[in-house]
C-alpha cells in the first residue's frame, strides 16, 4: 500500500469496507419517510409498475391504457410526462408534515425503474428539471429537509431500468422508436442462450434472491449506473442511499464496492455518518444496512437494519382506490422493529399535482401524536436483553406484512436507554393487571426495579416485582388509543 493509499479511509474491497460502522444518527432515528413520486402518479392505476405492465397485452394496465389513451405507438409512457406538472408541490409543506409525523429522516426516490430522474442530472435529458414539473424535486426536498433539522437521504432504482420497459419491444409501441431509446432503453429482452430470466419479472424473496431473474448487463450500462449514483452523492450529499433488490446481480459486485468506497470516503470528508440500504445479499452485513421490504424480522439482529413499507397496501406510488394501513398497524410494526434493532422507513405516495392525500396525511399525523407521547421509548433506544414477550408472532421476512397482526395486551416489546427499560403493551389492556415475566427478579438476575412510569401520564403506577413476574396495575385513563408504553427504572 502506498502512502497516498493509506490516507484513504476505504478501498473498493470487502475487507476495507468492513471497517464501516453504522452512524448513531441512524440508530437513534428509528423512523423515516420514503417518497415514491413520479410520472407513474399520472395514470394512477394499479401500482408504480404501470410503465412496465402497460406494455404487456395480457395485463389490466394495457387494457386500461389502450381504452383511455389509445394505441401504444401513438401514446406511450413518455406522453404522461407533460401531464406530470406538480403544480401544488411544496417541499416545505411536505417536510413539515413528515416532521409532525415524528420522522427523523426523509428519503425521496431520485429515479425509479421507469428511468425518469426526479433531479437535476447531467446524464439524461429525461428529468424533472427539463420536463414535466421543470423543477429539481430532489434538490428542493434536500434543502427543505436539511433546513428543518432532519436527515436527508435518497434512493436509486436505476439498475432495474435494464429490463423494465422490455414489454414494449414485443409489441407495436413507442418503445421501439429510436428517438426515445435514451428513455426507454435498454429495455433488454431475455435471451435464452445467455440469460435465465422468467418472462415476467417477479420480486426476489428470501428463498430466491434473484426472483428467478438473471440478465447479463453490459459494462456501459453498469458504468452509467455508477455515474448516476456518484452524481447524486456529489449534488445532494445524502446521508442515506437506498437501493432496491436488483443490484445484487453478480456482475455488478465490483461497481457496488466502488460506489460504497466512493460514498464512504466522501462522507468522511463531509464529517457525516452515512448509510447504504440494501436487500438480500448485495452487501456483507457489516458493510451496509440490510433492508427488508414490506416485512419484518422475528428475531433481533446483531447489526442495525431497516424495514421499508408503505402506508398504501396496493402501491408505493399514488393510485386511485388505494387502501391504507391503519395507524394502529403501523405503530405496532414500528415498536416491533425497534425492539429488534431496526428502523422503519414508511412510504407515502403523493398525487401527480404534488398533494398528499387526506387519508395518508391522517395516518402520519396520528403516528406523530403517538410518538409525541411515547417517543422516549423509541428514539435513541437500543435493544434490551429480551426483545419480546407474548404468543403473537410478528411478520418474518420480505413481503410478509400483507395482513394486519392482531396483537393482544399480553404481547410486549422491550427497548432500553441507559439504565432504563421501556416496555410496550401492543394493545390496550382490559384486565386490571399486566403480568410481565421478562421483568421478574428471576429473569433479570435479581436486578431490582426502583420505579415505573406510564408514558404520557402523571398518574402514580402501582406495581410489584416478584420472583416470577412484574405485576403492574393498569391505569383507568390510558394516554392513547393504541399501544401503551411504560418506563421501567432499575436500581443503580
Amino acid at each position: 500500500m502506498t502512502a497516498q493509499e493509506s490516507q484513504i479511509p476505504f478501498q473498493a474491497n470487502w475487507e476495507s469496507l468492513s471497517k464501516y460502522q453504522c452512524p448513531d444518527w441512524f440508530r437513534d432515528a428509528k423512523f423515516g419517510i420514503f417518497i415514491h413520486w413520479g410520472v407513474y402518479s399520472v395514470p394512477a392505476f394499479n401500482s408504480e409498475w404501470y410503465p412496465r405492465n402497460m406494455y404487456y397485452q395480457e395485463s389490466d394496465e394495457y387494457k386500461h391504457q389502450v381504452n383511455k389513451y389509445g394505441p401504444l405507438n401513438k401514446f406511450g409512457y413518455k406522453d404522461f410526462i407533460p401531464m406530470f406538472k406538480a403544480e401544488k408541490f411544496d417541499a416545505t409543506q411536505w417536510v413539515d408534515l413528515f416532521k409532525k409525523a415524528g420522522a427523523k429522516y426523509i428519503v425521496p426516490v431520485a429515479e425509479h425503474h421507469d428511468g425518469f430522474a426526479m433531479y437535476n442530472t447531467s446524464l439524461s435529458r429525461w428529468n424533472a428539471v427539463n420536463m414535466g414539473p421543470k423543477r429539481d424535486v430532489v434538490g428542493e426536498l434536500a434543502d427543505a429537509t436539511k433546513k428543518a433539522g432532519l436527515i436527508f437521504g435518497l434512493s436509486s432504482h436505476r439498475i432495474e431500468h435494464w429490463w423494465f420497459m422490455n414489454g414494449g419491444r414485443m409489441i407495436k409501441s413507442d418503445v421501439q422508436d429510436p428517438q426515445y431509446e435514451d428513455f426507454y432503453g435498454p429495455a433488454k429482452i431475455y435471451d435464452p442462450k445467455v440469460d435465465t430470466l422468467v418472462n415476467n419479472l417477479k420480486p426476489a424473496d428470501d428463498d430466491d434472491p434473484y426472483g428467478g431473474n438473471r440478465m447479463t448487463m453490459t459494462p456501459e450500462f453498469m458504468n452509467d449506473w455508477l455515474l448516476r449514483c456518484t452524481e447524486l452523492v456529489n449534488k445532494y450529499q445524502p446521508q442515506l442511499f437506498w437501493f432496491d433488490w436488483w443490484i445484487q446481480q453478480p456482475e455488478l459486485e465490483p461497481y457496488r464496492k466502488t460506489f460504497a468506497a466512493y460514498y464512504y470516503n466522501h462522507a468522511s470528508q463531509w464529517g457525516k455518518g452515512v448509510v447504504i440500504n440494501y436487500k438480500y445479499n448485495s452487501f456483507p452485513d457489516n458493510v451496509a444496512v440490510y433492508d427488508i421490504e414490506r416485512g419484518s424480522s422475528r428475531a433481533s439482529k446483531k447489526y442495525p437494519w431497516q424495514t421499508d413499507t408503505s402506508i398504501g397496501k396496493k402501491s408505493w406510488g399514488y393510485i386511485d382506490g388505494e387502501e391504507n394501513k391503519t395507524p394502529n398497524e403501523l405503530i405496532d410494526l414500528l415498536i416491533d422493529i425497534v425492539s429488534k434493532n431496526g428502523n422503519m422507513l414508511l412510504n407515502v405516495g403523493p398525487k401527480a399535482d404534488g398533494t398528499i392525500t387526506p387519508e395518508q396525511t391522517a395516518v402520519l399525523l396520528a403516528m406523530g401524536k403517538w410518538l409525541n407521547i411515547n417517543g422516549e421509548g423509541i428514539y435513541g433506544t437500543r435493544p434490551w436483553d429480551v426483545a419480546e414477550e407474548g404468543v403473537t408472532q410478528a411478520a418474518d421476512g420480505a413481503f410478509s406484512d400483507g395482513k394486519p397482526i392482531n396483537y393482544t395486551a399480553q404481547d410486549f416489546r422491550f427497548t432500553s436507554k441507559g439504565n432504563d427499560v421501556y416496555v410496550f403493551c401492543l394493545d390496550i389492556p382490559k384486565d386490571k393487571k399486566l403480568i410481565i415475566k421478562s421483568l421478574s427478579l428471576k429473569s433479570t438476575n435479581g436486578k431490582k426495579i426502583s420505579g415505573i412510569e406510564l408514558l404520557g401520564s402523571a398518574e402514580k403506577i402501582i406495581w410489584s416485582q416478584k420472583q416470577d413476574a412484574l405485576v403492574i396495575e393498569t391505569s383507568k385513563a390510558m394516554p392513547y388509543e393504541y399501544a401503551i408504553g411504560y418506563k421501567v427504572v432499575f436500581v443503580k
